[in-house]
């Protein structure tokens, strides 16, 4: 089945995951995730008339995911970063040391300002080139190689720091 070919609610089916997870990566939140892909998912059923006529329907919910974590406000207001739930623990698998790095991780994230999280989410987490990232983001790609150099950076300093309070 091509993606022409797909109705709405098929394409849901077929990329809820991928966008929640997307969202999850991002907001660092399964509920502001699921809020976020929500919102995403009605204010495209209602151009889904054009949005189907876009030559790649899933990159642009993509996009419309990253744009309106973005631009969310009431994000804002919470800077508290709750937990996940893993998606699959093997049964022979170290569970308190794979939650605290998650939790370390999720930490470290949260510091970041949107922008450069959503660079390193969008570079790491969904393997885009600079150049993707940079349409997707309507910034040029020497913008979000900064932004990904200043992101590093931080997040290399708030690592040393930790390891000198040690």
């Amino acid at each position: 089945m091509t993606t022409e070919a797909l109705s709405f609610d098929e394409l849901v089916r077929a990329n809820e995951r991928r966008l929640l997870r997307l969202g999850l990566m991002l907001s660092g939140s399964a509920h502001t995730a699921e809020d976020l892909v929500q919102t995403v998912l009605a204010r495209a059923h209602r151009k889904w008339a054009r949005i189907v006529e876009v030559e790649s329907p899933e990159a642009y919910l993509r996009t419309m995911v990253v744009n309106e974590f973005l631009g969310w406000r009431r994000l804002l207001k919470n800077r508290e970063v709750p937990l996940a739930e893993p998606i699959e623990q093997p049964a022979d698998e170290d569970i308190g040391g794979r939650q605290a790095q998650r939790d370390a991780a999720w930490r470290l994230l949260a510091q970041l300002p949107r922008k450069q999280r959503a660079v390193l989410v969008l570079r790491y987490y969904e393997d885009l080139a600079d150049s993707e990232i940079a349409e997707l983001l309507g910034v040029a790609p020497a913008t979000v190689r900064s932004n990904a150099a200043r992101a590093l950076a931080a997040l290399r300093d708030t690592l040393s720091a930790e390891e000198t309070l040690r």
